[in-house]
């Protein structure tokens, strides 16, 4: 389990993550969204402890993270799937990982079988496209069959079968009664996806409800018609997507068409911009 309490992170006079207060639960899909800049990925570096909070707390299973002993058995996480050593092959790259937390030597194979990439195991990861670079991080997060899987973008680069296995990856996983958290800018995907959702505007917490709460909190009433001539009327249809959107709209920061007076850029998108940037 996740546990934040008035989280916060600021970079000088820039906050990035705004008093988070918000828990991850065993058993489901939780989805994390936000538009960009909302602070996503500076959270999910606190709870790895990669940062360091200003000021609240996160713990996973009741202490900080970077106090475990066992790291890759108790969080997988894919934060950047480019963060490989390129002359690196598949495998070496994950016996690396192995080696280095004590998993045995049996979970390289097992886990290259699982992601679909046992055939260029031993092509270096360079000649990755970004699909296949995608699931060796996935690869890596599940290596130590830890207990708590942190996905940043998963189904960035993958094709419709790949972004149909990752959802049903995800899916057991919950199943098995582990806790996933995955952050996405894929509203449809999240709406298939996800049970649970935590949403955050601009370093704050602006939702943590079910999908189908947030739906119907956040989404415009249509009244169904019903007509001789169904090709001549178009039905408002309530998604995810559509809620996502009025709930966010007063955080985003970069329009297309905009006036000439609206800002350029949010505080919270430049700290998450100095804390993601230039890291391997």
């Amino acid at each position: 389990m996740i546990e934040a309490q008035g989280l916060t992170k600021r970079y000088g006079d820039t906050t990035a993550v705004d008093g988070l207060s918000f828990a991850v639960e065993p058993g489901r899909i939780t989805g994390f969204l936000g538009p960009n800049g909302a602070g996503k990925t500076t959270t999910m570096r606190l709870i790895l402890g990669l940062d360091h909070p200003t000021s609240g707390s996160v713990t996973v299973n009741g202490k900080e993270f970077r106090r475990s002993t066992h790291p890759m058995r108790e969080v997988g996480a894919l934060l950047d799937a480019k963060a490989v050593h390129g002359g690196r092959s598949a495998h070496n790259h994950l016996l690396c990982l192995a080696q280095t937390n004590g998993l045995p030597r049996r979970r390289v194979g097992e886990v290259l079988d699982l992601v679909g990439l046992a055939a260029v195991a031993g092509k270096r990861s360079k000649g990755f496209s970004l699909g296949m670079g995608q699931r060796l991080g996935i690869a890596a997060a599940l290596l130590g069959d830890p207990g708590i899987l942190m996905f940043d973008e998963p189904v960035n680069g993958l094709d419709p079968e790949g972004i149909l296995w990752i959802r049903n990856l995800m899916k057991n996983l919950a199943a098995e009664g582990r806790t996933v958290f995955v952050s996405s800018h894929l509203m449809s995907e999240m709406e298939h996806t996800a049970d649970h959702l935590i949403v955050i505007g601009r370093g704050r917490l602006i939702a943590d409800c079910s999908v189908a709460e947030f739906i119907a909190r956040n989404s415009v009433q249509a009244v169904r018609v019903r007509t001789p001539q169904p090709d001549e009327l178009a039905l408002a249809h309530a998604s995810l997507e559509e809620a996502f959107m009025e709930l966010t709209a007063a955080s985003v920061e970069f329009r297309a068409g905009g006036s000439a007076g609206e800002p350029a850029a949010s505080t919270a998108d430049r700290g998450d911009r100095v804390s993601t940037g230039g890291v391997a």
